[in-house]
């Protein structure tokens, strides 16, 4: 059974990345938006089953937001677009770790 997942981790302080707002579209169209949890991950897959079908998706993390909310007051980074494609029926982990000024992606386990 196929599956969408991300978590997000601020390197900055060392910890999950609670609080910040994910959106997730497919081709263009909103699908979800989500705010991670204390754990720095929503609180179920972003998309499962049925749901995972081919095509391109794009991740996008309110980083900016989330650093302002931690008193970082002019944040490098604005939104983080991670633009992937998925075939049906895959399971797809789909990381964020950043800080105020940089970041980085995987394609995880």
């Amino acid at each position: 059974m196929g599956k969408l997942t991300t978590h997000v981790l601020d390197t900055a302080r060392g910890q999950p990345a609670a609080g910040m707002k994910i959106e997730l579209l497919k081709e263009g169209a909103l699908l979800r938006m989500i705010t991670t949890n204390a754990d720095g991950r929503g609180d179920g897959p972003l998309l499962e089953g049925d749901a995972v079908v081919e095509g391109s998706y794009e991740l996008r993390f309110h980083v900016a937001d989330y650093f302002r909310f931690q008193g970082v007051d002019s944040p490098f980074l604005d939104v983080v677009p991670v633009c992937f494609r998925m075939e049906a029926g895959g399971s797809y982990h789909v990381p964020l770790v950043c800080s105020p000024w940089a970041y980085s992606t995987y394609r995880g386990s």
